[in-house]
C-alpha cells in the first residue's frame, strides 16, 4: 500500500473532511477507540480541547492507505496495515478513528490517531515517520504480492508526473488531466536539446515559453493560463537554467498572451468553445450514470446492513438464552458448565462477525469491479475530451504561424516601400510632370 501522513491540528476540520460525500461515492466510519463520543466530529473536539492543555498545535496524526491499482484489499487487510502502523511508531494506545472512502471504483482508509498522550499531557514524538512508513509500505507490497512502485525501490525513481492540489486545480481550468499535462512537458524536455528546440517544441503543442515574474521560465497556452517549466517538466531550475540559459531575453507573460490574442480569430475561439460545450455535455451524461450507479450501490449496501443487524440481534438472543439464569446459572458456574457456555457464545459471535465481513467484502468488491468498468468509460471519454484539446492547441499555434504575415516578409515588404517613396520625393517636380503627361 502507499503509505501518506502528515502531522495537523484543526481536528473537527479533519473530521468534516473525513465526512464528506461530495468527492467520495463511497464514505464509512469503520472503528472509534479512545474518545467518549461516538460522532467523529465531537470526537475530534474531544482530541482538540485535550490538545489545549499542552503546547502542541499539530496533534493529530493522519494516515491515507492506498492499495495498488486493481487490488481488492479486504477489511481485515486494512486493519492489519494500521496495525503494523501503530506498532512501528508507537501508537497502539492512543485514540484512533478509521474511516472508509470509495472513489472512481477504487477503497482506501484514512486513519487519524491522537498523539497527545493524555496521562502525562505529552505529545507523542514520532521521529522519522516518513521513512518508518516507507518500510512498512514495502512490507505490505512484499507480504500481498502486488507489484512494487518503481519509487518504493529507489526515490530516484519515483513518479515525476506526480501533481499537487493547485497543480490539478491549473489543469482543471484548462479543461486537462494534470498527469497529461506533466506527461506533455516531461515528453518535451526530454526531446529537447537547447532553448530553441525546446521553444519549439511547446509551441508545436500550443504553448509558448515566456519569462515569468518569479519562476524563471514558464509556459503560457491559450487561455492565458501560466504553467513552470521545472514544476512541470519534472526537473530542477538549476537544470533549466542549464539547459535553456537566461529567461531575460524572452518576452513576458503579459507580452505573450497579448500576441496569443491579438493571433486568435473570432471563429477560432467559436470553434473553442463548441468543442468545451461538446466536452461538457458529455461529461454530464457520464456523471448522471455514474450518480445512479453510485445509488444503487449506496441502497444495496444499506440493505444489506439491515439484515447484518436483524440476523445479529436474532443470534444475540439465541446466544443469551443459552445461559442459565437464577439457581440453575449458580449451579453451572459452580461446575464449570456456564464457563463453556460462554466460550461457545464468544466463539459462535466472532465467527458471525467473521461471516458479516466476508459477506460485506464480497459486496463491495462486486461493485467495485462494477464501479471500474464504468470508470474505465469515463477514462475513455476524458482522454478523447483532452486530446481534442490538446490537438485544438496545436491548431491555434499552427492558424497562428501559417495564417498571420511572416515578419521578415513584412519588414522586407515596408523597407521597399519607403526606399520608393524616398526615390519619389527626389525626383524634380518638371520631370515628374512630364512622366505624367502634365507638360510636353
Amino acid at each position: 500500500m502507499i503509505l501518506k501522513a502528515k502531522e495537523r491540528g484543526n481536528a473537527p476540520q479533519l473530521a468534516r473532511y473525513l465526512l464528506a460525500m461530495r468527492d467520495n461515492d463511497h464514505v464509512e466510519l469503520h472503528d472509534m477507540r479512545g474518545f467518549i463520543s461516538d460522532d467523529l466530529i465531537e470526537a475530534f473536539g474531544e482530541a482538540d480541547a485535550i490538545a489545549r492543555g499542552t503546547r502542541c498545535e499539530k496533534h493529530m496524526f493522519s494516515m491515507s492507505f492506498n492499495p495498488p491499482e486493481g487490488a481488492n484489499a479486504s477489511i481485515e487487510d486494512f486493519e492489519k496495515a494500521i496495525e503494523q502502523v501503530e506498532a512501528k511508531l508507537g501508537l497502539e494506545n492512543q485514540p484512533r478513528a478509521i474511516v472508509f472512502h470509495e472513489k472512481d471504483g477504487r477503497r482506501h482508509a484514512h486513519a487519524v490517531w491522537s498523539r497527545i498522550d493524555s496521562a502525562r499531557m505529552r505529545a507523542l514524538n514520532l521521529n522519522h515517520y516518513k521513512i518508518k512508513l516507507r518500510d512498512v509500505s514495502r512490507q505490505l507490497y512484499l507480504e500481498h504480492g502486488w507489484a512494487m512502485p518503481r519509487g518504493l525501490e529507489d526515490r530516484r525513481l519515483r513518479d515525476p508526473l506526480t501533481f499537487t492540489h493547485e497543480e490539478w486545480q491549473q489543469a482543471r481550468r484548462a479543461g486537462l488531466d494534470a498527469k497529461e499535462l506533466k506527461a506533455v512537458f516531461k515528453t518535451v524536455w526530454e526531446a529537447s536539446d537547447n532553448r530553441a528546440a525546446f521553444e519549439q517544441a511547446l509551441k508545436e503543442r500550443g504553448f509558448w515559453l515566456a519569462k515569468g515574474d518569479r519562476r524563471g521560465f514558464v509556459a503560457v497556452d491559450y487561455r492565458g493560463e501560466v504553467y513552470a517549466v521545472a514544476r512541470y517538466s519534472g526537473v530542477k531550475a538549476k537544470d533549466v537554467e542549464a539547459k535553456l540559459g537566461d529567461p531575460n531575453p524572452l518576452r513576458t507573460v503579459d507580452e505573450v498572451k497579448a500576441e496569443i490574442a491579438s493571433g486568435i480569430s473570432s471563429k477560432l475561439q467559436e470553434f473553442i468553445k463548441d468543442v468545451e460545450r461538446d466536452a461538457a455535455r458529455r461529461a454530464a451524461q457520464i456523471e448522471f450514470r455514474k450518480a445512479e450507479v453510485v445509488q444503487r450501490h449506496r441502497e444495496e449496501r444499506l440493505q444489506l446492513t439491515e439484515v447484518h443487524e436483524k440476523r445479529w440481534q436474532a443470534e444475540t438472543r439465541k446466544r443469551a438464552e443459552r445461559l442459565p439464569k437464577g439457581f440453575s446459572g449458580i449451579w453451572h458456574r459452580l461446575t464449570g458448565r456456564y464457563a463453556k457456555v460462554r466460550a461457545r457464545n464468544e466463539h459462535e459471535a466472532l465467527e458471525a462477525l467473521r461471516r458479516d465481513r466476508a459477506e460485506k467484502d464480497t459486496l463491495i468488491v462486486k461493485q467495485i469491479k462494477e464501479r471500474q468498468a464504468l470508470q474505465r468509460d469515463i477514462h475513455a471519454h476524458r482522454k478523447a475530451a483532452q486530446h481534442e484539446l490538446l490537438r485544438l492547441r496545436e491548431d491555434v499555434t499552427h492558424y497562428m504561424r501559417d495564417d498571420r504575415p511572416d515578419p521578415e516578409f513584412s519588414r522586407t515588404r515596408d523597407r521597399e516601400k519607403d526606399r520608393v517613396e524616398e526615390g519619389r520625393k527626389r525626383e524634380s517636380v518638371p520631370r515628374r510632370r512630364r512622366r505624367q503627361g502634365m507638360e510636353p
